[in-house]
């Protein structure tokens, strides 16, 4: 068992008890971003976790939602303000979602925009077969010395992650991502300096039941194996990484620990 974990993308108010569910990961002492779905549904996240030791929400607008609710976009904006942390948004070209595609980019474009606009945000990102298309509105609307991006279940080109870390991006890296040859692959080839961990919770499951953010250990253990270290010595990389990632936007990761 490693003595500290991180899962940096799951949805812990979309589980039957969130309350439950924040409190574990919070007595576990686990650094846990939950992310939000809808505007509309980030006040209860915010007030789940506004006194929380190692749990933090993340304001968003996930791309499948789009469609449904694109009218919420200036209640995103009008929170913007009340967090460090951006997520889940993104964009989802799969066959669901396409034809919501423009839309979707146009959401997202503003996302960037405002988050560059305000500076010191991090974003977890979402990008299923639209890695590409990611990047570009990443490089064309948020700089790095803006805002820092975390590419989440990262599934694009070994290509698209070279560019990815060209633009200063990290990426969360859940079990799920390492159960395919070509996820490990990828993986593989990520720089050990930019690599986090998830869940994905309650999206991806664990002996039938849905992830917790305990299960990150999972992750950890076959990340390690992959990269040829202990499970702890992996798990002090990915606490280093997260400590660069949230200094570089202003939040030391001592603001982790005091609620």
């Amino acid at each position: 068992m490693v003595a500290r974990l991180i899962d940096f993308h799951c949805h812990l108010d979309l589980y039957p008890d969130p309350v439950t569910a924040i409190a574990e990961a919070d007595a576990a002492g686990i650094y846990t971003l939950t992310v939000t779905t809808t505007p509309r549904a980030w006040p209860r996240n915010l007030t789940l976790t506004k006194n929380t030791r190692y749990v933090r929400a993340a304001l968003g607008l996930h791309p499948q939602l789009v469609a449904e609710h694109s009218h919420e976009i200036s209640l995103w904006e009008e929170h913007l303000n009340e967090t460090r942390y951006v997520g889940e948004v993104g964009l989802d070209a799969g066959p669901g979602y396409y034809r919501s595609l423009d839309l979707q980019k146009q959401i997202f474009e503003h996302i960037l925009k405002q988050c560059a606009k305000v500076g010191g945000k991090v974003l977890t990102v979402h990008s299923v077969r639209a890695a590409n298309t990611v990047l570009d509105l990443v490089e064309a609307q948020l700089p790095p010395s803006q805002g820092k991006v975390v590419l989440h279940w990262f599934t694009g080109s070994k290509s698209d992650a070279r560019r990815a870390v060209e633009l200063g991006c990290y990426f969360s890296v859940n079990a799920a991502m390492l159960s395919t040859e070509k996820g490990r692959a990828l993986v593989a080839e990520l720089p050990a300096d930019r690599l986090l961990t998830e869940t994905d919770g309650p999206f991806t499951h664990v002996n039938s039941r849905p992830s917790r953010p305990s299960d990150v250990t999972i992750a950890i253990e076959q990340l390690a194996t992959l990269r040829l270290m202990s499970p702890n010595a992996l798990a002090d990389l990915v606490i280093a990484n997260l400590r660069t990632l949230v200094e570089a936007v202003g939040d030391p990761l001592k603001t982790w620990f005091t609620g």
